[in-house]
């Protein structure tokens, strides 16, 4: 059974979301194919190379698909999908943008957001914010999945696959172009592959607040930083800090909950880490149910204490 694993990338790096979708890949069939497509990209091509259970990477190379735009990366997909039985990427902005597109094009139904391999042709996600796990058996001659990595560990290096550049002529001129990219620039770790994050909810009160009790601690820690939507909302945090359902799903060793009440919605993204650590003032808070370890108190007394400790 042949897998086309469409690779996260930004033509330089390869993203570890990539890494934790080779795994969910190689449980459903051996024969994995990595596709590199971007402008210049070889060097993301050759860490995707070096990631164990690759049997091959494939190397498109054209200005077209430079800003992962989905109408380009969608019909070169299509090209190549008569060869392979399975097309996966991990449910990443990219992957959630030009998978649907594939299904649609391919006449099939899309399986969204897998956190379990049952089989090569069954599968488990998550539903109803998480509350129940459903399990669905595909029954489509090719299949269409976004795999949800959190749930999954990263491959490990192995031995070296080759490298083939693919052509590219299946592109055509398209109805969309690329205008502009606005990129948040951080010295911090990303949230969906950072070891430890710490994120604040709308009991902070304040943006500044947030950089005052919240970012220290995550200076000292190495952390990435969370929020709520509440937060998110209220102009506390960026959008891209945001944790929940309607944000970033993220699994790491380590997620201190500052102020945040437990709501559906936020555990639903974070309810997968390893060890969590919630704060708060009110002991009846949700998020004292799932915590590993629950301190009631005041935050903002709280953490300065375990800024100065660290």
């Amino acid at each position: 059974m042949a897998i086309l694993l469409l690779a996260d990338h930004d033509n330089e790096t390869l993203s570890d979301q990539t890494a934790r979708a080779v795994t969910a890949a190689i449980k459903i069939g051996e024969n994995v194919h990595v596709l590199v497509a971007g402008k210049a990209a070889k060097a993301a091509a050759e860490q995707a190379a070096k990631l164990s259970g690759v049997s091959k990477v494939l190397l498109a190379d054209s200005d077209a698909l430079a800003a992962n735009l989905a109408e380009p990366l969608s019909d070169l997909i299509v090209s190549l999908a008569g060869s392979y039985d399975t097309i996966i990427s991990a449910a990443t902005s990219v992957g959630k943008t030009v998978l649907p597109r594939v299904a649609a094009l391919l006449d099939v139904a899309q399986i969204s957001e897998i956190i379990e391999v049952v089989s090569s042709d069954t599968f488990k996600r998550p539903i109803y914010a998480g509350n129940a796990i459903q399990t669905i058996q595909a029954t489509d001659a090719k299949k269409v999945i976004t795999v949800r990595t959190a749930s999954f560990s990263p491959a490990s290096q192995g031995p070296l696959a080759a490298v083939e550049e693919i052509s590219t002529a299946a592109l055509s001129s398209h109805l969309s172009s690329f205008v502009s990219d606005a990129v948040t620039s951080s010295d911090r770790p990303d949230l969906t592959s950072a070891k430890i994050i710490i994120s604040g909810g709308r009991a902070l009160g304040s943006s500044e607040k947030f950089k005052e009790v919240i970012l220290p601690v995550a200076d000292k820690l190495g952390a990435a930083v969370g929020a709520s939507r509440a937060a998110v909302d209220a102009g506390y945090a960026p959008n891209d800090w945001q944790v929940g359902q309607t944000g970033k799903v993220v699994a790491p060793d380590l997620y201190i909950a500052c102020g945040i009440s437990g709501a559906i919605q936020h555990l639903a993204g974070m309810k997968d880490s390893k060890v969590i650590v919630a704060i708060n003032a009110d002991e009846e808070a949700p998020i004292f149910q799932i915590a590993d370890y629950g301190l009631v108190g005041d935050l903002f007394e709280i953490l300065p204490q375990l800024e100065k400790a660290l």
